[in-house]
């Protein structure tokens, strides 16, 4: 997945915002990034990526980059 393709998903279906979601958003900073956003990336990353992703690893995540690079 490019990074725009994953910034898409980000906006439309993890954050769901209309605002533009980039690599250097601050997760810990904003107000999108909640029990019910992280339980959408952990769903994301098993289908498009195939990677299992447990709640306790997105506990060192602090940026959108962060949560890309675990997709690599």
């Amino acid at each position: 997945m490019t990074e725009q393709e994953f910034l898409r998903k980000m906006q439309d279906d993890v954050l769901v915002t209309e605002d533009p979601v980039t690599m250097d958003l601050r997760l810990d900073a904003s107000d999108l990034w909640d029990s019910l956003s992280i339980v959408g990336f952990i769903a994301m990353a098993k289908m498009t990526a195939g990677k299992k992703i447990g709640r306790q690893k997105l506990e060192t995540v602090k940026t959108v980059r962060d949560l890309y690079q675990m997709l690599q």
